[in-house]
């Protein structure tokens, strides 16, 4: 199957390609490699998945509509999986126009591409944000999700009802897939586990938001991806064009929780400064993922121990490159999979970097 993979450089679209060129599929990966965080990071990402004949990296915004439209024509793509976006809640408040460009603008690039070149079967991005704070726990797709309480969720709701009309329109399947906050190796340095052990580590204060009272669904990226691939492969027998799925571990682990594993883990002592809640958060998310696991056979399985030691593992090269002072990502690069490591096709297609726009999760 020949697919597209948009924000193929970030956290889950740098795995998932990954695991899409084992199962021998043809990957073109896409990303802006903009500056949200530091796209040396993006960049490892893309030299770790390594010399593949089957794989193409184009830098591409997905606002640059004729460009995306042109891309999709090369080529004709069997699915297409969105995973580019501008992430993160609260920064969203403060750039509320490249939420708006990169989240609704770059996806109906893509939509608009899929409509016009016969894509079978699009996969997108949503986000548990979506629910807010008024949805009852656990969280249902059956939820109107009508309340969203930041921009970043607003965006990622107006995705789902683009998809839903496009997929109405024009007949293509399209899948929406609610992730609840991805942790793991080759993570986004904005997450909390992940800024946590930055700052613990160099025995800096953390703050904790709401002091503490806060909970999360934390679902490793292995449980993310195996989903998502299982997903790709499943039709569903009542043949509906759209529908959309919680994709989380289904048991929310409080933020001191998370806090006493690192420390646990790295064996330092947080210091903790307390403060209020942040605008845009919620108390606690919290994924029913019945439905999921009736259609693909498939319960996210690794636990927040096991996932923030194998986080551990991969962030101690990471933290060593980076007081080296140096750009060069080889030592991040190495104990990749060998069959991973095959001849790859490189293509950098010149685009500004316009801020934020067009990122990957």
């Amino acid at each position: 199957m020949r697919v597209l993979v948009t924000g193929g450089a970030g956290f889950i679209g740098f795995h998932l390609v990954r695991r899409l060129l084992r199962d021998g599929h043809e990957v073109t990966a896409l990303d802006n490699l903009n500056d949200y965080y530091n796209p040396a990071l993006k960049r490892a990402r893309v030299e770790a998945i390594g010399t593949h004949t089957a794989f193409r990296f184009v830098r591409m915004d997905l606002t640059e509509q004729e460009g995306v439209l042109q891309l999709f024509r090369e080529k004709p793509f069997d699915l297409v999986v969105n995973l580019a976006a501008q992430p993160g809640v609260r920064h969203s408040i403060d750039n509320p126009f490249a939420y708006t460009r990169s989240n609704v603008i770059g996806f109906l690039s893509v939509l608009e591409a899929c409509r016009h070149t016969g894509v079978e079967h699009l996969v997108y991005a949503s986000s548990s944000s979506v629910y807010g704070v008024d949805s009852a726990v656990p969280f249902q797709t059956s939820e109107p999700a009508e309340s969203p309480v930041s921009l970043y969720a607003a965006t990622k709701r107006s995705n789902e009802l683009m998809a839903h009309a496009y997929s109405h329109l024009y007949g293509f399947r399209a899948t929406g897939l609610r992730f609840f906050t991805v942790y793991g190796p080759w993570g986004r340095p904005d997450m909390a586990y992940f800024s946590f052990t930055d700052q613990m580590t160099r025995g800096e204060p953390i703050k904790v938001f709401n002091e503490g009272k806060l909970s999360r669904d934390f679902t490793y990226i292995d449980d993310i991806v195996e989903s998502t691939v299982r997903l790709i492969e499943t039709r569903r027998s009542d043949g509906s064009f759209h529908v959309v799925y919680n994709i989380g571990r289904g048991e929310p682990v409080s933020l001191l929780d998370l806090i006493s594993v690192l420390e646990e883990e790295f064996g330092v002592s947080a210091r903790k400064e307390m403060v209020g809640m942040q605008p845009g958060d919620v108390y606690t998310t919290y994924a029913d993922t019945s439905e999921l696991e009736r259609l693909i056979g498939y319960k996210a399985q690794v636990t927040l121990e096991e996932g923030i030691r194998e986080f551990a593992k991969w962030y101690r090269t990471y933290r060593g490159e980076l007081e080296m002072g140096s750009d060069n990502t080889g030592a991040l690069v190495r104990g990749v999979d060998e069959d991973s490591k095959r001849h790859c096709q490189t293509s950098l297609t010149a685009t500004s970097l316009r801020g934020e726009e067009g990122g990957s999760t």
